[in-house]
């Protein structure tokens, strides 16, 4: 295990995570160089045992950045379920549902297409390597590497190291990739972009990140009942009025339906329990008449950064960039994201061309990143609904009223502010003694919830059908610093909200008064950052586990 034996590769640009940024980014540099008479090096790792496995969104992908990427994308087979058909918003009751007579156009998905994104991935990870870039599957990033305050790579993490630290037979010691340029595209709460961004200090004079989490499950209905290319969203009921998200319904192939919640991570009520209240949103008659007779046969959840153009981060530092959802390119207002990743990755790509044809990679070369991020169609499109999710903080109807002004106003939050400032989302939450609507996550909203086991589950039924699997014999991936405010201050103040953020039941306070200890179920993990993101005192640190661990999702 010395550090001097540890092996060293040489690459000229590596991609951290194999999503739609970094797999974008890494194809368009390389057809940036071959063109310019460039031959380089580009690597892509993944933590996951292969690409896609997870990735997950609703999704409806707006292929805007695909047709510039690769035009003939329908000749090569991109494996869309179908181009959007039939498109509905509905506002629910407990009961019923009323239906929006026009959906706006800036919500609108005409022209868009459902997909998995897992299968999306997969196909651009083939186009990639045919292009001769390496991916490397199963090598999650653990550290970042620096010289001289440069970054100049990232070491991956040890494999085969027991639960006490020490090798295991099977022990293989991770590497140093070393590279010109480090580019960062891990996904939301990525573990190294989350260092890069504090050890920098790069959200200086920006809004805190806002964001959510999506509790998705797909379900297979009898032959010839979904209609692929249905897409429905909801707001209204299980969350009603004062927190902010919806539900998404979309028809795939194969008549696979999908249904998710997305739940914004800046609630009031500690209680509050996401999983829960996806399985709230199937108890609504319309929705259990959508599922009627159906199975249920995949389960996984997501963190999402809608915090919006005064979010992002400052996006460089010397030899490294930040891409895609570890940046926060997302746009809130129409729940997509993959489009902007995949377009952030291609101007990441313009940038490094230019710093490898100057042979200079510091800060002050890469910092015009940013300014080809304002010059296109990204900043378009994130300025005009920059305020969206902050104009929330009041509830649903002042938001709404808010984004149908910001429609005539250009984005401007109740037709006023061009900037609305906001706090971290775990700072809304109400400690039980200031809150009496409270009650430390004996929610009564739930009370009558009973899991079926054939429309409704428990958190351990869908974890079984999120395919997760961790070796139980190594170091958990979920550090608690000063566990004790969960085991006294916590129970006190918040009642352990941590038992209800996480939709995978990772967290359980054990014992009674002296005996009561925090269990770590680290093996149910599907890797959603909800933890990292929602701990009232930030006390929970993710980070990647043993590479390869995690979901094993197919089509979500």
């Amino acid at each position: 295990m010395a550090e001097e034996n540890r092996q060293v590769l040489d690459v000229d640009v590596l991609f951290v995570g194999a999503g739609s940024a970094s797999l974008a980014g890494a194809l368009h540099l390389k057809k940036l160089s071959v063109n310019a008479g460039l031959d380089i090096s580009i690597a892509i790792i993944e933590k996951a045992r292969e690409i896609g496995a997870h990735s997950l969104s609703g999704a409806i992908i707006d292929p805007r950045a695909l047709n510039e990427l690769i035009p003939d994308y329908l000749e090569k087979n991109v494996p869309f379920e179908s181009e959007v058909g039939e498109e509905s918003m509905y506002y629910l009751n407990s009961k019923g549902k009323f239906r929006f007579p026009y959906v706006p156009k800036t919500m609108s998905h005409h022209g868009c297409y459902v997909a998995s994104l897992g299968q999306f991935t997969r196909w651009m990870g083939k186009i990639c390597e045919g292009a001769g870039i390496d991916i490397f599957c199963g090598f999650s990033g653990t550290e970042l590497l620096y010289e001289n305050k440069k970054v100049i790579g990232v070491r991956t993490g040890d494999r085969g190291i027991d639960k006490h630290g020490k090798p295991k037979p099977n022990y293989d010691q991770g590497v140093d990739i070393h590279a010109k340029v480090t580019v960062l595209g891990e996904g939301t709460r990525g573990s190294l972009s989350k260092t890069l961004i504090n050890k920098h200090n790069l959200m200086k004079d920006k809004n805190p990140q806002v964001w959510a989490v999506g509790i998705k499950e797909l379900w297979q209905m009898p032959k010839g009942s979904v209609k692929a290319g249905y897409v429905a969203h909801t707001m209204g009921f299980p969350l009603g009025h004062d927190i902010f998200g919806g539900a998404f319904i979309y028809g795939m192939k194969n008549d696979i339906l999908d249904i998710g919640l997305v739940v914004g991570l800046d609630y009031k009520d500690p209680s509050i329990d996401p999983h829960h209240e996806l399985q709230l949103l199937k108890t609504h008659p319309w929705v259990r008449s959508l599922i009627q007779d159906g199975k249920m046969i995949s389960y996984g959840a997501k963190s999402l950064p809608e915090g919006g153009y005064f979010s992002l981060p400052k996006l460089t530092v010397n030899g490294a960039m930040l891409i895609g959802d570890s940046a926060g390119f997302m746009n809130g207002q129409r729940l997509k994201g993959i489009h902007l990743a995949m377009k952030s990755g291609m101007e990441a790509a313009e940038t490094i061309l230019k710093a490898l044809q100057k042979n200079d990679f510091s800060d002050s070369t890469l910092s015009c990143f940013q300014s080809r991020i304002d010059k296109s169609w990204i900043k378009t499109e994130l300025y005009k609904v920059r305020n969206f999710h902050q104009a929330f903080d009041h509830g649903l109807l002042s938001g709404m009223a808010s984004a149908g002004l910001g429609l005539l106003t250009g984005g401007r939050a109740w037709g006023m502010f061009d900037r609305v400032s906001s706090k971290n989302g775990y700072e809304h939450l109400a400690k039980l003694s200031v809150d009496s609507n409270t009650n430390g996550g004996s929610n009564n909203k739930y009370e009558h919830l009973v899991y079926d086991g054939k429309y409704l589950f428990d958190k351990a039924a869908n974890v079984y059908h999120s395919a997760t699997a961790h070796d139980e014999d190594q170091v958990p991936h979920l550090h608690v610093n000063e566990i004790d405010i969960c085991i006294s201050r916590c129970t006190e103040e918040y009642g352990n909200p941590c038992e209800n953020f996480c939709p995978a039941d990772v967290y359980e306070m054990t014992g009674e008064k002296d005996d009561r200890h925090l269990q770590i179920n680290f093996s149910n993990c599907v890797h959603c950052k909800t933890c990292d993101i929602m701990d009232p005192y930030q006390i929970i640190t993710w980070v990647p586990p043993e590479g390869g661990d995690g979901p094993a999702w197919v089509n979500l």
